[in-house]
């Protein structure tokens, strides 16, 4: 399954699912509800069972197993970048009907990105044995820094990808329905030119986002298993179901309070797994319901001991960048 007609068929499967939801059912642009999102998760985590039971069927029990465990934690890990993502359609108040495509062509993005990082990674980790002790090191620092460090504000005009951008290509100040690129004239009298919309401003933002949230997570799932096939399947089919998860739990995601400590747990553990890994062999049953056990802890703390509301300051109150039609985004 493995061998090249492997990559071959699995990519032609998700290319014609990523056309079947563009082209199909969701040619325009609309409020995704949370009957359809949940739908759409029971999908895509009916669709990794299957493709599961397939692995256990071609490659074995050890496979499937891996591929599970590396699915549960790159969709956990998934979790946390939802939180970001929230903020940042609040930030610049992204209309309800325009995320599903925003979150569509970032996903295209994140699929290229991973897959690359993915097997620089596999090729990395076949040459230099060593490089497992710095990818667990690096998780177990990862886990600590995420328990331990104090939630930040959300700055994306502090972004130094952002800041390129509007350097090299001009930018509007008009959202113009969602479009990426549109030709208007920089200024009165000029010749229109192509420049780029808000609105591709947010997807820059979208990738960057992603890009930093997979230097955690490919190293997570390479610490449970170091077969590319199976820590790239595991990692697509999580960004798959990342939109309908989104705006299934878009509604209640601030109540999961204590999940970024599971994670920190299920990162250090990880990284322990992987630097202990020529002592101590940990089997992968053993990972698996560790991770899922972690999480289900973290998430129930969370609901049994909920958020204490703080008061609103100052800079909660601030107007926030909008996004629509009659007014104009932040440059």
């Amino acid at each position: 399954m493995t061998a090249s007609w492997g990559w071959i068929a699995f990519n032609a499967f998700v290319l014609a699912m990523l056309a079947l939801d563009l082209g199909v059912f969701n040619r325009h642009p609309h409020r995704v509800s949370v009957r359809e999102a949940g739908l759409w998760s029971l999908l895509w985590a009916s669709l990794a069972a299957v493709f599961a039971l397939g692995v256990r069927q071609v490659l074995g029990a050890q496979a499937a197993l891996e591929f599970t465990a590396g699915y549960l934690v790159e969709l956990a890990l998934s979790v946390d970048n939802l939180f970001v993502f929230l903020l940042i359609f609040g930030y610049f108040r992204i209309p309800a009907e325009l995320q599903h495509r925003l979150l569509f062509w970032g996903i295209i993005g994140a699929l290229v990105m991973r897959g690359t990082m993915i097997l620089f990674g596999a090729l990395l980790l076949a040459r230099f044995h060593w490089i497992t002790y710095l990818f667990g090191a690096f998780l177990v620092y990862t886990g600590i820094r995420m328990a331990f460090a104090p939630e930040e504000p959300l700055e994306p005009e502090a972004n130094p990808v952002i800041r390129l951008v509007r350097r090299l290509i001009p930018v509007s100040s008009t959202p113009h329905g969602g479009r990426f690129f549109v030709r208007e004239p920089l200024a009165p009298g000029q010749s229109p030119r192509w420049v780029a919309t808000p609105f591709f401003i947010v997807l820059v933002l979208i990738e960057t986002t992603d890009l930093v949230f997979a230097v955690d997570s490919i190293p997570a799932v390479f610490g449970v298993t170091q077969n590319a096939f199976i820590v790239y399947t595991s990692n697509v089919f999580a960004i798959l179901g990342l939109r309908s998860l989104f705006f299934l739990l878009s509604g209640v995601m601030d109540r999961f309070h204590l999940l970024k400590y599971g994670l920190a747990a299920v990162l250090a553990f990880v990284g322990t797994k992987m630097l202990i890994a020529s002592m101590i062999k940990i089997p992968i049953g053993v990972s698996l319901g560790v991770v899922a056990g972690v999480l289900a802890v973290s998430v129930a703390a969370s609901l049994v001991f909920p958020k204490r509301e703080d008061a609103p300051t100052p800079a909660d109150d601030a107007p926030a960048p909008v996004l629509t039609e009659d007014a104009t985004a932040p440059r």
